[in-house]
């Protein structure tokens, strides 16, 4: 009887928070200009393989919603759903896989699977793929692989040994030019040679996830994929998600560009349309996560 009300309880006070949370964010659904609910993007899901979420690491609201989506997601096509992180790097998804399974601690599975400082945030999200037997990809290039790029440029993967590269995406790996490249010399604040390496980086990056979402795919048929990543990445549908297009034409993408905004009260949808598919504005008077 105890647990029965500790249930009830429990189920209450989600609901409470959750009908709380919902005033602190807004979704735009750019193509049919109006606003919408978390509902109707699962629904659009079903003529989609990948569902990518560019967010803002430190936004609450936003990593409240990613889970949010993951559940819906999974509950409207069970057994065909799966969860991408930019968070947890290639060579750690042996570690994945067995805190999923249940075969290591989470003390071991934080610290061997080099979990981000803020993983609380996906905590729940890995939780979740465990208690329901979802697949979880681990889809970043390590940093030792991005700190080598950095120092040396893309042309240093090529020293590299051939055991390396089960963990890397193929040679040779593009460098985007054009719109891509323009946004990111205006985010480092100009040109310059180190900027150009770091740049490499982040096509290295791009193109790691994307060589771990499509190798999933194609192994994987009719999975739909849901991928975790810093905004910048997959806005536009540029970085990971041009990346992911040109290995694979025929997937089916949407992206959801989220963030906190200073005009959350009144939003200029007109200014983002160009981000997403969706775009979720978060209330900036909201806690951030770190």
């Amino acid at each position: 009887m105890k647990l029965f009300l500790l249930m009830i309880s429990l189920s209450i006070s989600t609901a409470l928070y959750a009908q709380e949370i919902s005033s602190h964010y807004k979704i735009y659904d750019v193509k049919k200009q109006k606003n919408i609910s978390v509902d109707d993007i699962i629904a659009d899901m079903a003529m989609a393989d990948v569902l990518f979420f560019g967010e803002d690491h430190n936004d609450s609201i936003g990593h409240y919603l990613e889970t949010e989506i993951f559940k819906k997601l999974s509950t409207a096509y069970p057994n065909k759903t799966a969860l991408s992180l930019e968070m947890f790097h290639t060579d750690v998804q042996p570690e994945v896989d067995e805190y999923l399974a249940g075969l290591i601690s989470e003390k071991n599975f934080i610290k061997e699977g080099r979990a981000w400082g803020n993983y609380k945030d996906y905590k729940p999200l890995i939780e979740y793929a465990k208690a329901n037997n979802i697949k979880v990809i681990a889809a970043n290039a390590a940093t030792r692989y991005s700190n080598a790029v950095t120092m040396g440029g893309l042309k240093v993967l090529e020293n590299f040994p051939k055991t390396s590269f089960s963990f890397l995406p193929p040679a040779p790996i593009d460098t985007a030019q054009g719109r891509y490249y323009e946004k990111f010399i205006e985010t480092m604040g100009g040109h310059g040679m180190g900027s150009m390496k770091i740049y490499q980086t982040q096509n290295l990056w791009d193109a790691t996830m994307a060589w771990s979402i499509n190798k999933f795919l194609k192994s994987n048929k009719g999975i739909k994929v849901l991928q975790l990543n810093g905004r910048f990445h997959s806005d536009e549908k540029l970085g990971t998600v041009a990346k992911l297009l040109k290995a694979n034409p025929k997937v089916k993408i949407l992206n959801i560009s989220s963030f906190s905004d200073t005009g959350f009260a009144l939003p200029d949808w007109n200014k983002f349309k160009t981000l997403g598919d969706y775009i979720i504005i978060t209330d900036p008077a909201v806690k951030r996560s770190y």
